[in-house]
């Protein structure tokens, strides 16, 4: 009864959320100007040119290879790095690196240790991202993407291993290749990819999210039959008319170990299935581009956009658990989101602002009471430190609003407020996350400081709400 009465709430809370966002996302009148090109997102290239009707080898001939930043007309771009491989423009390849650095003040979670003594507050400076991606085209039909770079620095990387080294894990997280099937309409690719299911947020790029960073709810099997949000397998994706989709089908990562079931449930080791993904999106104003699959978490006014999507993903026997009686249980792995995203612009020219909205509903089944705690890069290890429940088995409502000050201000302003609210078969009480910040671009996204609050919620031992712990963060990012 009480897993139904969470349902029902969520359904309707999260009900209510998207159709404010839909309702907000119209405007009273329509910009003055047309709507401006879109931003750089995570990895986009410069758009591509018209396929060729037929594939035409490449010229063999030695030549000269110039590497020139390119001026861009707008200050949301101002350089690339892009080089040229044919004289027709059929072949380039474009580098982007970034690089995310926070300072951390953290009130940790009682009874939090760190190096033998127990911390109430902390303060830490972290790398939470420095990556390299190079997209390349040999002609227009042909494409490949290489990404790869580290997550989560510390002060404590390995602290808990006397014999590990200090560094986090350098390594790939994308490397796929791709072919054009019939222009715009399908294209299909392999390898290890981020072409996923569920919602547009299990998408998200990180070079322009609106938040300091995702809730991690939108990754729900993070690091765990997946690397990193990336799958090894086959995808497809297109557009028809305002529909963009994107569908795949992978072969989970397996575990280290037998895993043998224990009372809580956990991923099965041995599970030798198949996982299905896919999302579906109607853009009922502009267009986005579907050239990367990192989806933008704000425009900052260049586009218009108001989008409805839903999503998937599906493994058959993926985990385990043990039952009162110590019976073998298997569980299917079924993840689904509903969302709405909103981008749009208001006002003219310099007194120009625009408001970004995005609400998405979550239903998860991971098994019987699957409640992942967890924090991002914590210092102190899970439950501990900045740990509270991420996601699980039950029903979630993610939702978040910002607000791009006019320009007249003379510096470029945007507000935002997320929240979360989960109610999880395995807690007692709903968990709720409050977070709120201020981003300052300084030159687009490509150099922009964050300031980030979060309220997050702490549980006792009879899985109940316990009060809340706070963190503030400061975020310095620049990419090229």
């Amino acid at each position: 009864m009480r897993c139904e009465q969470h349902a029902a709430r969520a359904l309707a809370f999260g009900g209510a959320l998207l159709i404010a966002t839909v309702a907000v996302a119209q405007p009273a009148t329509a910009p003055a100007s047309a709507p401006t090109a879109a931003p750089a997102a995570e990895g986009k290239a410069p758009p591509p040119t018209p396929p060729l009707k037929t594939v035409t080898p490449l010229k063999t001939s030695p030549r000269t290879v110039d590497i020139k930043p390119i001026k861009a007309a707008a200050p949301v771009s101002p350089t690339q790095i892009r080089i040229s491989l044919s004289d027709d423009g059929q072949s380039w390849i474009r580098f982007i690196l970034w690089t995310q650095v926070w300072l951390r003040m953290i009130h940790n979670n009682p009874n939090t240790m760190v190096g033998g003594e127990e911390k109430d507050v902390d303060i830490d400076v972290l790398i939470r991202r420095a990556r390299f991606l190079a997209v390349g085209q040999l002609t227009s039909r042909f494409q490949l993407v290489t990404h790869f770079g580290i997550n989560n620095q510390t002060f404590r990387n390995n602290a808990f291993d006397a014999d590990a080294p200090k560094r986090p894990n350098f390594f790939i997280h994308d490397a796929w290749v791709q072919f054009e099937v019939i222009e715009r309409h399908l294209y299909i690719g392999g390898g290890l990819h981020y072409w996923n299911g569920v919602s547009r947020s299990t998408n998200a790029g990180t070079l322009n999210m609106l938040a300091i960073d995702a809730p991690i709810l939108n990754w729900g099997t993070i690091n765990s039959s997946d690397e990193f949000a990336r799958w090894l397998g086959v995808f497809i994706k297109g557009k028809t008319g305002g529909l963009d989709y994107r569908f795949a089908v992978n072969r989970p990562f397996a575990r280290g170990g037998t895993d043998a079931p224990a009372a809580t449930v956990a991923l099965d080791a041995n599970a030798n299935t198949w996982a299905l993904q896919g999302y579906v999106q109607y853009q009922l104003l502009d267009e986005e581009s579907n050239l990367l699959p990192y989806a933008v978490g704000t425009y900052l006014g260049k586009k218009r956009v108001l989008n409805i999507g839903a999503g998937f993903l599906y493994q058959k026997d993926a985990l385990h658990s043990l039952d009162s009686a110590g019976n073998l249980q298997q569980h299917d792995l079924f993840l689904m989101g509903v969302d709405v995203f909103a981008d749009i612009p208001f006002g003219e020219q310099a007194s120009m602002g625009a408001l970004t909205a995005y609400t998405v509903f979550y239903h998860y089944e991971m098994g019987p009471d699957k409640v992942a705690i967890a924090g991002i890069a914590n210092y102190a290890g899970n439950p501990s430190g900045n740990a509270y429940p991420l996601f699980g088995t039950g029903e979630h409502v993610y939702a978040q609003v910002g607000y791009l000050l006019p320009k007249s201000l003379g510096v470029t302003l945007q507000p935002y407020f997320t929240a979360q609210l989960s109610f999880l078969e395995g807690l007692e009480d709903p968990s709720m996350v409050f977070e709120g910040g201020l981003n300052w671009y300084w030159v687009g996204y490509h150099a922009k400081l964050t300031l980030h609050y979060r309220a997050r919620p702490i549980f006792d031992k009879n899985r109940e709400a316990d009060g809340f712990r706070s963190e503030v963060l400061l975020q310095g990012m620049i990419f090229i």
